[in-house]
């Protein structure tokens, strides 16, 4: 991707030269004038979301786990087309067709690969031999060990506070172990919305922050009306960590459709899987044999059952009822527990103007 122009409404594009308060290892990795990063939520980070946060001075990350290779390149142009900033694209690293999803990225000019799981040493090599900038997401200091020896540029350290799939240990106990662990940057996950979590997360060495649940809730976000309503109206309380739905502690929040989930025995949940990856296979336009190859690169050095594989085609259509279909009585809302403290939907332009002022005054009330 070529040096990022300036933008048309004469704030600065982001670059290594470009103007931030707060340059750190992260803006001048990746180009962007704001050590923030935009998460790549599964049907909520298209392109409308991912360029304005690009022209905000942020990070945005496409999610195109829920693509097919030819809506990846559709979509990855479409962001090219709203803005000049760095952006990226995630991937699944277990996916049959991460190599062909890898050459969009390359031939497009994504700066940004970044990826949900560990991806291999051959992956990096092939991102990094094109001038892609790798950033995978950890959740435990080893895979974060393991991804730099690799040749990764930077990590994503998300704790337990975090929405979707996530951990038991907490961002304050989890990113000082990475921080001291690595000498790539750090980007800390899970817990932030402000520019005090900002200059906290800057304070335990984290070269910036990424935020899931703080973009989703913008008014440039494509979620339903309805289903931002819910969001706004939770507590620290109604956000609940379930393996219901897919096997693994997923962090939504709580509905009468999470409750329901927790109630139902193994075969119902078994028989719901099963209509639901016949829906997924028809959206995405897989074959039954292609879905079963799918399973078995999941199944690849994990201690997974079948029956929990089965579980996983919950997600991606749990998902899609709420956050495409504005379905809240029949898709999950994936969220961290900050929705518990957002009560505004501002434009991603807004948010991280307030934000970065709000780290400014965090910086400046600090004794000495």
């Amino acid at each position: 991707m070529s040096e990022p122009r300036p933008r048309a409404d004469g704030r600065a594009g982001g670059g290594p030269d470009g103007a931030t308060d707060f340059p750190t290892r992260l803006t001048k990795l990746v180009g962007v004038r704001h050590p923030l990063v935009q998460t790549g939520m599964g049907w909520v980070a298209g392109p409308r979301l991912v360029s304005a946060a690009a022209n905000a001075g942020a990070l945005g990350i496409l999610a195109s786990a829920t693509m097919t290779p030819a809506q990846l390149r559709t979509a990855v142009r479409e962001v090219a087309s709203r803005t000049d900033a760095p952006f990226g694209v995630n991937l699944r690293a277990d996916a049959l067709d991460a190599r062909e999803r890898v050459r969009i990225i390359v031939d497009e000019g994504v700066r940004v690969a970044s990826f949900a799981l560990a991806p291999s040493r051959e992956l990096i090599a092939e991102l990094k031999d094109a001038g892609v900038v790798v950033i995978p997401s950890i959740g435990a200091r080893r895979h974060a060990e393991k991804v730099a020896a690799w040749g990764a540029d930077a990590v994503i350290v998300q704790g337990g506070e975090g929405g979707g799939h996530t951990g038991s240990v907490a961002t304050t106990v989890l990113l000082p172990q990475v921080v001291d662990a690595v000498d790539i940057p750090v980007i800390a996950a899970g817990g932030f919305f402000d520019g005090r979590g900002l200059i906290a997360a800057l304070a335990y060495g984290a070269a910036g922050i990424a935020m899931g649940t703080r973009f989703l809730l913008t008014s440039d976000s494509t979620v339903p009306p309805a289903v931002q309503a819910r969001y706004l109206e939770a507590s620290v309380k109604d956000v609940t960590v379930t393996t219901k739905v897919d096997g693994l502690p997923h962090r939504m929040l709580h509905s009468e459709l999470v409750a329901a989930l927790e109630r139902s025995g193994r075969t119902v949940a078994l028989l719901r899987a099963v209509r639901h990856a016949a829906s997924f296979r028809k959206l995405s336009g897989l074959s039954w044999s292609r879905m079963i190859r799918e399973g078995l690169a999941m199944k690849h050095g994990k201690d997974l059952g079948w029956g929990q594989i089965l579980l996983a085609a919950n997600t991606p259509m749990l998902l899609k009822a709420s956050m495409v279909d504005g379905r809240t009585d029949l898709g999950v809302m994936a969220s961290g527990q900050v929705a518990g403290l957002i009560d505004d939907l501002p434009s991603c332009a807004e948010l991280v103007d307030r934000i970065m002022a709000e780290a400014s005054r965090a910086r400046a009330a600090l004794p000495g």
